[in-house]
């Protein structure tokens, strides 16, 4: 008898053992998404114990709305774009993040004051400033490319150009290539004579592009010499010249500051687990340690002072954030209301130029 309660009690210990605790976060791959590991996602599981499983996207943003519209939704934490961060909200497909889950900076500044302005929104909570800017590689470019309109001339540095595949970030460089100040662009672009002038300048240059959709292509595409310039996120650049040792440059001029945020999907299974690491992985510290493996800027204020060497221990990450003051002489901050606004016919209107 003795030996048939033990055994009944192992079974049915083994039958309703609580499932694991975990999260699922999606990002962009390649080296963003290893540096979110190495800051977030295992000081995550080793402080609370929930393991977190990670996948990645060419965009994140795009699986959301198919997932909660179809009511099978298996992201909690999605790591997306200022603008698709506002259009997904505005659509009712995120859950509302409270700020009151965020925690303080270490000197007690509530996170609100905290964040950079603009960081904080209804269903989003920012993790960094990053920038699209062009680059180039050194071993294939005779001369040295300074403006975003030697990425449009062509006769004076022959060869190949890499482009997203986009409208977004495209336009409104080939509209300072054209002269339009950085300030003017969206004043420009917000009239169909400044979209024509856009893609007249485009049309420079279209039978040289290599299109690229995700973020780990441009610096292949520079290696291998398939294209001689190339825009990309900075922080896929700084990773390729400084981690990997391939002769790119990063030219500064005319690049796009933006914000990456975290979501969490309308649905989420484990909706309070994506609070948790919301709240954990933009905690000054963990926003700084991320820092240290890719040059993309912190979104508080207060994880500046802790940001310092790359994890070589030897190349300082502070000249390479597109926020240092060397690299803001002509940066446009991408407005991410227009694009909320024009994303969809400035798309129709990009996929039908590149059919013709």
């Amino acid at each position: 008898m003795k030996k048939i309660l033990i055994l009944t009690t192992a079974l049915s210990g083994f039958a309703f053992a609580a499932p694991a605790a975990e999260v699922t976060v999606m990002s962009w791959g390649g080296a963003y998404t290893k540096s979110q590991v190495e800051a977030y996602h295992k000081p995550f599981t080793a402080e609370t114990g929930i393991k977190v499983v990670s996948v990645d996207a060419d965009n994140p943003a795009t699986p959301i709305k198919a997932q909660v519209e179809a009511g099978n939704v298996t992201i909690d934490v999605a790591d997306v774009e200022f603008s698709d961060a506002i259009r997904l909200c505005d659509e009712g497909l995120l859950e509302e993040i409270d700020p009151a889950i965020l925690p303080p900076a270490p000197d007690g500044t509530p996170a609100i004051k905290d964040f950079i302005d603009g960081a904080i929104q209804d269903c989003a909570v920012a993790n960094i400033v990053w920038s699209t800017v062009f680059a180039y590689n050194k071993d294939n470019v005779k001369g040295t490319p300074t403006s975003i309109a030697d990425f449009f001339d062509t006769e004076k540095f022959p060869g190949k150009r890499g482009l997203r595949k986009s409208a977004k970030a495209t336009l409104e460089m080939a509209l300072m290539a054209d002269g339009v100040p950085a300030d003017k662009v969206y004043e420009v672009l917000n009239t169909p004579e400044g979209v024509d002038r856009a893609f007249a300048k485009l049309d420079t240059i279209k039978d040289d592009i290599v299109w690229w959709e995700a973020g780990a292509q441009p610096p292949q595409l520079l290696a291998d010499g398939e294209v001689v310039m190339s825009t990309a996120y900075n922080g896929r650049i700084f990773n390729a010249a400084v981690a990997e040792n391939q002769p790119l440059e990063v030219v500064w001029d005319g690049q796009i500051l933006d914000f990456d945020l975290f979501v969490i999907p309308k649905g989420a299974p484990n909706k309070d687990n994506a609070m948790k690491f919301i709240a954990f992985a933009t905690s000054t510290k963990s926003l700084a340690d991320q820092a240290s493996y890719i040059s993309y800027g912190p979104a508080r204020k207060s994880s500046g002072a802790l940001v310092g060497m790359y994890q070589d221990g030897k190349t300082e990450m502070a000249p390479h954030m597109p926020t240092a003051e060397a690299n803001l002489s002509n940066a446009l901050v991408n407005n991410f209301e227009f694009w909320v606004d024009h994303d969809a016919e400035l798309n129709e209107r990009f996929n039908a130029w590149l059919a013709k």
